[in-house]
Order: C-alpha cells, then sequence, then structure tokens
C-alpha cells in the first residue's frame, strides 16, 4: 500500500499560482519540451495541446489523488499511466470528432500526451500524496501555466512566420514572413528568447525588492 505522506494544509491558491508563474511548467522547470516546440507553430495548435494537455493532467491528477491510498506503491507508476493513458485516450478522439484538420496538425503527439514529465511528474510529486482538492487546484496551475506558454511562442511563430494569428491576417500584403520562425529552429529561437526575457524580468524585479529592503 502507498505510505505517501501528508503535508500540511496551505491556502489552494498558491497551488494555482506557482503553476501558472513561480513554477511554471515551460519557462521555469523546462518540462514537455517535445510539443512546446513541435507543435506552437501556430497560435490554434499551441491552444489545443495546451487545452488537451490541461485536461489530462486535472483528471489524471484527480484520479491519482482518490486512488492514492489503495495502490500498492510496487505498481504505482504502471498504475499512473494507465490512468494517464485512459484520459489521453478520450481526448484523442474527441479532437477527432470537432476537427480532423486539427487532429492532423496535431499528429503523434496528441498521443505522447501519456508520456509527457510534466503529467507523470505531477501525478508522483503531488498528486500522490495530497488531498483532491490541493491536487485539482495543482493540475489547474500548471495546465494553464503550461497553454499559456504554448500562446506565448505560437503567437509570435505565428505572427512572424505567417503574418497571422489565429488564422486571421493581421498585416499587410507588404510583409515579408520570417519562413523559419515555422519551422523547427523558429520554436527553439522563440523559446530562447522567452526564456531570456522572463530571466531578464526576474533579476530586476529580485534587485527592486533588495533595494525596497534596503530602503527599508
Amino acid at each position: 500500500m502507498s505510505f505517501a505522506h501528508e503535508e500540511p494544509v496551505q491556502p489552494a491558491t498558491d497551488d494555482l499560482v506557482n503553476g501558472i508563474w513561480k513554477q511554471n511548467p515551460v519557462f521555469v522547470q523546462v518540462l514537455g519540451m517535445c510539443p512546446v516546440l513541435a507543435v506552437s507553430n501556430t497560435a490554434i495548435n499551441a491552444l489545443a495541446m495546451g487545452l488537451a494537455t490541461s485536461f489530462v493532467l486535472l483528471m489524471s491528477n484527480v484520479v491519482v489523488s482518490l486512488i492514492r491510498h489503495v495502490v500498492p506503491n510496487q505498481v504505482r507508476i504502471v498504475t499512473f499511466i494507465l490512468v494517464i493513458a485512459t484520459f489521453v485516450t478520450i481526448v484523442d478522439y474527441v479532437i477527432q470528432a470537432i476537427s480532423l484538420q486539427l487532429h492532423r496538425s496535431l499528429g503523434a503527439f496528441i498521443s505522447l500526451i501519456v508520456v509527457n514529465c510534466l503529467i507523470l511528474g505531477r501525478a508522483e510529486a503531488f498528486a500522490s500524496k495530497h488531498r483532491v482538492g490541493r491536487s485539482a487546484m495543482d493540475a489547474l496551475g500548471m495546465g494553464i501555466g503550461f497553454t499559456i506558454a504554448l500562446l506565448c511562442l505560437g503567437a509570435i511563430r505565428e505572427l512572424l512566420g505567417n503574418g497571422s494569428l489565429f488564422g486571421f491576417r493581421m498585416f499587410g500584403e507588404s510583409f515579408q514572413e520570417w519562413t523559419i520562425m515555422m519551422l523547427p529552429p523558429g520554436g527553439f529561437f522563440t523559446l530562447a528568447a522567452w526564456l531570456l526575457l522572463i530571466h531578464w524580468f526576474e533579476q530586476r524585479r529580485g534587485g527592486t525588492e533588495t533595494q525596497r529592503e534596503v530602503i527599508r
């Protein structure tokens, strides 16, 4: 049986905020890089993958938290993967029903949500040790943070690479498209730019907070 230790109760909002900003899975923890770089060439693909991953993350966290006391330690990872795979299958069929074109665009990366280290990591490190409420809030925070990060990449890449956003033209005919932004290297360039910007912002904010402490 699982002997996971229950940690002290903390405000649920802390778990939500941690996933969105303080421990953002992409910009801070740098997790799930395969879908982040592969399907973020357009904003709609980024949004679809973010929502799909968020759904799987939320439902798997809830289920893992519910069964955490009845799953033996020896088979917990296999059980978690089975739970995740079940919800990934549901997402796969739902996307097919909504849009075959979107399903083709996302390709094999829908199925690869099963092995996304973000989802399995939250199931093992958080949901298996906490109650349903906190596990759900943690999943929501991480899911929202993941979706926001994907959108940040997808929007920039689509704007510069195709001159559009969510399929709508944003610039005139004279706009020169940066084709490289729609290709895999564009994902690396965009991610690096966002990481640099966030690191600079965190350093500047840390310096400002230090100055305030000195003044006090």
